[in-house]
């Protein structure tokens, strides 16, 4: 078969392959592009701001661009759900919650940080107990969030429903503001913010995180699984620059502290006080996640039939 066709017409089906070719191109980098999210001022994630500051991800040849600050996990979970990220520093609660609840589908390539939350309340508050809070108000950065769950097991700890209090959301970033208005009685929020309010002197700490759940998980790294089934080897490279971000917080300490004032927006003195309260560390422990599962369960945020088969899938273990 013979075709013919004039100049002008090999101009334009140039014109147009060369547009084919660009978008091609152009679709080629945006893959190559890991889309990252973190939350707004969480000093958990400071993992994640040290692997951007100190340029931990090129090394391990990936190309990493920050493609959401949120301020609560259940928030961040939706841009999962939405297709606009690859890669979250998240906790372990809204992850499990948006997987169990098939909202998202991610896998947790490593554990970020263990304890780092605080019940908070009023400096001058006569409250030296959570029986001490029955009839009060006590705000958490949102339903099934690892601190939605922590404030729960230290009632049950203590003996108390959580029927006994009023439970309200506020985001952390508001929660100090609003505990100094007496607007509520007490919080409890990841750090900084447990931090920031003994520092501003508007609160002081009624029980650390490690106090209800001694060296209990909380955030996690993941990864969308479409994601890890198309690029496993840079699945492998973003766990690399974790574990190296990880490594330097603990030798570079004080550096540690620059970087997160800089990415919480926090003053030296409550970066300091707030990193005492975590401990950074990529391994997580499963039964603790378990545990974490079947209460979850209890809670009615999820019905996962088999807690340790759930998790087993959900976790991914890079050693």
């Amino acid at each position: 078969m013979v075709i013919e066709l004039s100049g002008k017409r090999i101009l334009i089906l140039f014109f147009f392959f060369t547009l084919f070719l660009s978008s091609c191109n152009l679709n080629n980098q945006e893959n190559n592009t890991i889309r990252l999210a973190y939350l707004q001022s969480d000093l958990h994630h400071l993992p994640a701001f040290v692997a951007l500051e100190k340029g931990f991800f090129k090394p391990e040849g990936l190309s990493v661009e920050v493609s959401g600050i949120f301020k609560a996990g259940p928030e961040l979970m939706s841009g999962f759900a939405a297709g606009s990220l690859d890669v979250g520093y998240v906790g372990l609660s809204p992850a499990t919650v948006a997987v169990a609840n098939k909202t998202a589908q991610v896998k947790v390539i490593a554990q970020v940080n263990k304890n780092g939350s605080a019940i908070v309340v009023g400096k001058n508050a006569p409250f030296k107990s959570l029986n001490d809070l029955k009839q009060k108000i006590i705000a958490i950065p949102g339903h099934s969030t690892i601190q939605d769950f922590l404030l729960r097991k230290a009632l049950s700890n203590a003996g108390l429903s959580d029927t006994t209090i009023t439970i309200i959301t506020i985001k952390p970033p508001e929660m100090t503001g609003v505990l100094a208005s007496n607007q509520i009685d007490a919080f409890i929020a990841w750090e900084p913010y447990p931090s920031m309010a003994i520092t501003k002197n508007t609160g002081k700490i009624l029980i650390n995180s490690s106090d209800i759940w001694q060296n209990h998980p909380c955030c996690v790294l993941v990864v969308s699984t479409q994601f890890m089934q198309g690029n496993p080897s840079k699945v492998n490279s973003l766990f690399q620059a974790h574990l190296k971000s990880i490594n330097y917080i603990k030798d570079n300490v004080m550096e540690a502290i620059t970087i997160g004032m800089k990415y919480t927006g926090m003053d030296k003195k409550t970066v300091e006080l707030a990193l005492q309260n975590i401990q950074y560390d990529y391994r997580i422990n499963t039964n603790q996640a378990i545990e974490y599962i079947e209460f979850l369960n209890k809670l009615g945020y999820t019905s996962i039939v088999n807690p340790q088969t759930f998790i087993q899938s959900l976790i991914i273990t890079n050693e």
